[in-house]
């Protein structure tokens, strides 16, 4: 359900580049959770706030050390969102749009923000306590490729001198005709020389192209949900997996297994790893990689997957995997320190079945590894009164944890009440 009153009221559409700069005399000692906790469902002892409410596709977004919010905003119009808060009362009072092209990644590193189209990578500079760039932006990748999968996710090394980037399949599998029943799949997969995979950049070099990158690892059809863990140094990604397998292959797959299958995959990153893709896929009751069915595979074989790298953990199937963050902050319990929240855009294809996902779900870490399996953290994303689709997640500097909806633009900030735990 909508709030009778939201903090902040904006379209992609707005083009004024301050649409507000007013600030309250007197701050509150700590913002206050909505009634509803904006539509959200949390664990006991949490609560949450609307930072906006629609803004647009808001996908990734990035909070600054002095709380300065940074969103990319998708589609036409779109661009980047900066808000502040001056008062403290968790409402931003100054807003500011510019970039002015629709994208989906962001990142922070040595007083630049990183901003992703889908063809173009640019670094802006930034100053605390101004919302929006502090000078004109560099282009550090132009000319990636925009169709299929176009959704270039960003991450910083923690020093932030080299740039990760996710370049998706164009494809579903690699078919010589993509989603098409029985369509065999290309061998080898020509995607594979340039998209598919991970590619890492030097972070301070303007005008890069693809082929002066590294193709960190390939296998990997799309991985929007893209991290470092700031205490480890490693790199993460939770990728979507592959669909259609019963509509593409009536006589292995029922509409029930293909609704279930395959899982979605936390994985963890080093240079030269592949994943299989589309040679692969990752059955989470079979708990194993198999070989494609576009690949002569029968939906139980491993064949010649048993070279790749398999994931940390799964998923159900289609959850769409968008959002990764480790938490590192003092405001949760004890328990949260190190752990991944991961953030499901939720289904578009689990026929027969209801459509699922739409939700943030946490997963324990130990010594760089899942200490457990993954359990749900804020549910009612997608309701009948509502029509949310988590996308981003971010935390702010004192701890709390921000998540963004690209279906009706809200940003919540979800607040522990307990107070500080360590």
């Amino acid at each position: 359900m909508r709030m009778p009153s939201t903090p902040v009221l904006l379209t992609a559409a707005l083009s004024t580049a301050v649409l507000s700069t007013a600030a309250s005399p007197t701050a509150p000692a700590s913002p206050q959770c909505a009634a509803d906790n904006g539509g959200l469902t949390l664990p006991p002892g949490f609560c949450a706030l609307l930072v906006a409410d629609r803004v647009g596709p808001a996908r990734h977004l990035v909070v600054t050390n002095d709380g300065m919010i940074y969103v990319a905003l998708d589609g036409n119009g779109a661009g980047v969102l900066a808000l502040r808060d001056t008062n403290g009362d968790g409402t931003p009072d100054q807003h500011r749009l510019f970039a002015r092209q629709g994208g989906s990644g962001v990142a922070l590193g040595n007083g630049f923000l990183y901003f992703s189209t889908a063809s173009t990578v640019y670094r802006y500079p930034i100053a605390q306590h101004q919302a929006g760039p502090s000078g004109a932006p560099v282009v550090i990748v132009k000319d990636l490729p925009t169709s299929g999968h176009s959704a270039h996710s960003l991450a910083l090394t923690p020093d932030g001198r080299q740039l990760f980037v996710n370049i998706g399949s164009e494809s579903n599998s690699c078919q010589r005709q993509n989603r098409a029943a029985e369509s065999p799949g290309l061998d080898p997969c020509t995607e594979l020389e340039t998209r598919a995979g991970i590619w890492r950049f030097d972070a301070n070099r303007p005008g890069q192209v693809e082929r002066d990158g590294i193709r960190y690892a390939t296998g990997i059809r799309n991985a929007v949900a893209l991290a470092f863990d700031s205490a480890t140094g490693h790199l993460y990604a939770v990728q979507h997996g592959r669909d259609q397998l019963g509509q593409s292959w009536p006589k292995l797959y029922t509409l029930q297994q293909s609704a279930d299958l395959p899982a979605e995959e936390l994985i963890e990153i080093d240079q030269g790893d592949d994943f299989g893709w589309p040679y692969c896929y990752y059955d989470g009751f079979l708990n194993h990689l198999v070989q494609a069915p576009e690949y002569s595979g029968d939906g139980k074989g491993v064949g010649r997957c048993g070279d790749k790298k398999n994931p940390l953990l799964a998923f159900p199937a289609h959850w769409a995997p968008n959002g990764l963050l480790f938490y590192h902050g003092r405001q949760f319990p004890e328990r949260y320190a190190g752990g991944a929240f991961v953030a499901f855009h939720g289904s578009w294809n689990r026929a027969p079945f209801p459509q699922d996902g739409y939700r943030v779900v946490f997963v324990p870490f130990k010594a760089g590894k899942p200490g457990g399996q993954y359990e749900a953290f804020a549910e009612g994303f997608r309701t009948a009164q509502a029509n949310h689709r988590p996308v981003g997640l971010a935390e702010g500097p004192d701890g709390s944890l921000y998540i963004t909806d690209d279906a009706d633009g809200r940003i919540w900030r979800v607040i522990y009440q307990g107070g500080h735990e360590r």
